[in-house]
């Protein structure tokens, strides 16, 4: 890795009302950048590795000062590019174009591989985007725990008929997007054993109220587990260990959870997953000394965890993949069962997706938490009949916010356009103390193609098809958005997935107000358009409803 990619520099995103820019849709983007780098929020800032592995914000640090300048002297009619994390020009455009456009970790087909992608990565000359860590729009756990939260109530639901009573879920992974697990479980009224084998996220989740308690023995653990559901209460416990060993331990202990997943970071075997044969610090050398022997080792480990993952499955637990491409390590390791047990969106999502449902999420650049409460309460005056949300939103007041203060909340067609347009009015009556920043989880609707997570099992067969993705963010562009990315390989790994993401920033402006209302519904009606065309009755209805003109639907 080139040098210049670790550096002891704190960083704190701005807050209040001055501007360190020329306008507040470049000041946001300057400061979501730094707020993805705040230690707060990021897993490993001093490397610039925001989550997922090794998705970083910027590709080295030379590159993050020189996108911080730029952004200062940008005009309002100018729009920078950012390829891989590194800013290589800035172009004449118009006031209504996205003031920046990234692309991060895109390969042509023949070279979307990990082998490929690192070489390039030693090189310097790529990053690995992940989802929002290299578009700028990662807050922390917080950011996806709303989606773990709809997952697990749609998984109760489907197999409890929605009581979490005295039952547990078995995981794995405590990292940037894993954390979440356990205080979503404890919302949805589930307990939460999640394995992980780094010490420092145990504590990390422990500090930050995401999590009950820590063990270092399984036996520990289910006592814990046992005692809680004796007084009649939840719990979430992160068990120090490793998953690959954990699950065929309870296998063959005989233990049974209630639901089975995995959140560890499969998805990159080299910098994702720890192999048990080594200690943490043993496989970081290895990493770099012997990279090959890392891999396999990785894998065989996935491999043996998948196979305890089926062995529940047999027992009649409902198991899912939790989106990490687990089951496709496994299966390259001759696992050829690996994908008896379903993805999370085919077994539990999809219909959301079907509605323009999705993550939906804003941040107060004020960095006031009034703000967001003010705005928590306009979205429960604004969709007061959609009860689960309402319920939701007084739950999540109960979530720590990491770095600048913000909000995450599952929303559809017709209800973002009226969310961002509200909050446009707040900022531009001061009931708001600045603007508002609104982005989403790449993880949507319309905006990726990833068949072994968010496309898996399309009706017709269109799984792998990136045209989706590339519609949404060039549609996203002309819409009106402050900035616009699409990445590769997020979630699942190289070779595995292409998405594209947005940010529109509520500035209290009339320009703000036009761009918003186009973004925010053209962003999720391509949710409903992709769904639609491939044959779900649910998307072809909320497509009729809302009257988007799809040519082919027409009779």
């Amino acid at each position: 890795m080139p040098d210049n990619r670790y550096r002891e520099n704190p960083i704190k995103a701005p807050r209040g009302k001055l501007l360190n820019t020329k306008s507040w849709q470049t000041e946001a983007a300057l400061r979501l950048l730094m707020n993805n780098l705040d230690d707060e929020v990021a897993e490993d800032a001093k490397r610039l590795i925001v989550y997922g592995g090794i998705g970083r914000a910027a590709r080295n640090w030379d590159c993050y000062d020189k996108i911080i300048e730029v952004l200062k002297r940008l005009e309002d009619d100018e729009t920078l590019l950012i390829q891989s994390g590194k800013p290589v020009g800035v172009f004449k455009t118009h006031s209504q174009a996205p003031r920046v456009l990234i692309a991060n970790s895109n390969l042509v087909p023949a070279f979307a591989t990990w082998d490929d992608f690192h070489e390039l990565d030693k090189k310097g000359l790529m990053m690995y985007g992940q989802m929002t860590a290299g578009s700028w729009i990662y807050i922390g756990s917080q950011g996806i725990i709303q989606g773990t939260y709809e997952t697990f109530m749609q998984a109760l639901k489907k197999h409890y008929k929605g009581d979490g009573q005295n039952k547990w879920i078995l995981t794995a992974g405590l990292g940037g997007m894993g954390g979440a697990q356990p205080l979503a479980a404890k919302m949805a009224g589930v307990s939460l054993l999640a394995v992980e084998y780094d010490p420092k996220r145990i504590q990390r989740r422990l500090e930050n109220g995401y999590l009950d308690i820590a063990c270092q023995t399984i036996d520990e653990a289910l006592q814990h587990v046992n005692m809680a559901h004796q007084r009649g209460e939840t719990i979430s416990i992160g068990l120090l260990g490793n998953a690959a060993l954990v699950y065929p331990a309870l296998v063959a202990k005989g233990i049974k959870p209630d639901l089975v997943t995995d959140q560890t970071s499969a998805h990159d075997p080299l910098n994702g997953y720890y192999p048990p044969e080594w200690s943490i610090e043993e496989c970081q050398r290895k990493r770099i000394s012997e990279p090959q022997t890392v891999i396999h080792a990785a894998k065989q480990a996935m491999a043996k965890q998948v196979e305890a993952m089926l062995a529940f499955t047999k027992l009649g637990i409902p198991t899912f993949d939790y989106g990490n491409n687990i089951r496709q390590m496994a299966f390259d390791m001759g696992v050829k069962e690996a994908f008896t047990f379903p993805g999370f969106v085919p077994a539990y999502i999809r219909p959301l997706f079907c509605q323009g449902r999705g993550p939906f999420r804003w941040v107060a650049l004020s960095g006031d938490p009034a703000d967001i409460a003010k705005t928590d309460e306009k979205v429960k005056a604004l969709l007061k009949d959609d009860l689960d949300l309402c319920h939701w939103l007084t739950m999540a007041k109960q979530i720590p916010f990491q770095g600048l203060p913000a909000r995450i909340c599952w929303v559809g067609l017709g209800q973002r356009a009226k969310l961002g347009l509200a909050f446009n009015e707040m900022v531009a009556n001061g009931e708001l103390s600045a603007p508002i920043a609104i982005g989403r989880d790449h993880l949507d609707g319309g905006s990726v193609a990833s068949p072994r997570r968010e496309t898996e099992s399309m009706l017709d067969g269109s799984d792998a098809i990136s045209d989706w993705p590339i519609l949404n963010a060039l549609l996203n562009c002309a819409s009106g958005a402050s900035w616009v990315s699409f990445h590769h390989g997020g979630g699942v790994g190289m070779g595995y997935s292409q998405h594209a993401g947005m940010v529109i920033v509520a500035d209290g402006t009339p320009q703000a107000k036009e761009k918003i209302s186009r973004v925010l519904h053209n962003d999720p009606a391509t949710g409903v358009m992709r769904h639609a065309d491939a044959g779900f009755p649910e998307a072809v209805e909320c497509a009729k409803r809302f009257h988007l003109d799809l040519p082919m639907l027409r009779k």
